[in-house]
């Protein structure tokens, strides 16, 4: 299962976090991110141990969109390091986010 991120825990898990972590800035009532959750959620086992993919909630969680002007949903925010380094708004194909997670994960690496 994908990890829950919130306002609460996001500097520890995502800020802190010196490896590659997802985020998908969602909400329950978004169809194009209900399309999306089961590649979230496939990725956050395939990742597991290499990646952190996580999904924050923007309607229970709303410092966290603000801070990083997330004004559509779904967004993925990709960081490395405690940085933003890719951005994807909308849905996205599983083979394009396995690529650039993969690409974050080369750079780490490197």
């Amino acid at each position: 299962m994908a990890f829950e991120l919130t306002d609460a825990n996001f500097k520890e898990k995502v800020l802190d976090n010196e490896g590659v972590v997802v985020v998908d800035f969602w909400a329950a009532w978004c169809g194009p991110c209900l399309m999306i959750a089961p590649v979230i959620e496939e990725l956050s086992k395939e990742y597991e141990g290499k990646a952190l993919i996580g999904k924050l909630d923007v309607d229970t969680n709303p410092e966290t969109p603000l801070k990083y002007g997330i004004r559509g949903i779904p967004t993925l925010l990709i960081f490395r390091g405690g940085e933003v380094v890719d951005k994807h708004v909308g849905v996205i194909s599983k083979a394009a986010l396995v690529e650039k997670v993969e690409a974050q994960l080369e750079q780490l690496a490197s």
